[in-house]
This record gives C-alpha cells, structure tokens and sequence, in this order.
C-alpha cells in the first residue's frame, strides 16, 4: 500500500484530504507542520508521495521542499503543493523550488484524486 504524507496546517482541508486519498485506498500519514514532517521523515520513515501547503506557521512549505529536494534521502519523491496561494506565480515559484505539481484551494476533489495517484504510478 502506498504512503502519502499530508503536511497541512487546517484541521479542515487535513480532514478533507486524508478522507479523499483513503477513500482511494492509500495509507495517509497527516501533520500539522513542517517541523513535524521532518520529525516524522527524521525516524527513518518514508512516504511514497508528499501533499504540502505553502503557507504555515513556522518553516513554509517552499523551505521544506528546498530542504526535501536537497537531501540524497528524499529527492525523489513526488511532492505536491496544494495551497490557497491561486496566482500563476505561485504555482511557477512552488514547482521551482521542486514541487512536482500545484492544486489551488479550493480543489475539485477529483482533481487532487487524479493528481496524486498520476505521481504514484
């Protein structure tokens, strides 16, 4: 069974998303920052794929990515943005710094659905 790790800040859109992916039969693994993504890849964990927001307290998820991206360990995994952030600077500056996709909030569900299990093939 493939892992997904959501990095989300919104109790919300974290509910939303983990329900989505599961529904499609993937293992969900859900934090609420990017402390606590590293904390959790820290502990020799790794997840198939990556579903990070932008903008949370602390490290954003551009910096996580950067950090992501640099590190022989966790390069190659897909990582996709999802975030309010709806301009088409932001989607280019997020797939710059490694994102492997960008879904806008709000997503259609199948939109995020598709997009995912597209980088998990």
């Amino acid at each position: 069974m493939k892992t997904v790790l959501v990095v989300e800040d919104s109790p919300t859109d974290r509910r939303l998303i983990v329900a989505l992916l599961q529904q499609v039969g993937l293992n969900v693994v859900c934090v609420d920052s990017a402390e606590s993504a590293l904390h959790w890849l820290s502990a020799n964990h790794r997840p198939d794929l990556i579903v990070l927001d932008i903008v949370m307290p602390g490290i954003s998820g551009l910096d996580l990515c950067r950090q992501l991206r640099a590190s022989p360990t966790f390069e190659d995994i897909s990582i996709i943005f999802c975030s309010s952030k709806d301009q088409e600077f932001d989607r280019f500056w997020a797939l710059r710094q490694g994102g492997d996709a960008y879904i806008a909030k709000p997503f259609a569900p199948l939109d995020l659905v598709q997009t995912v299990c597209s980088h998990l093939s």
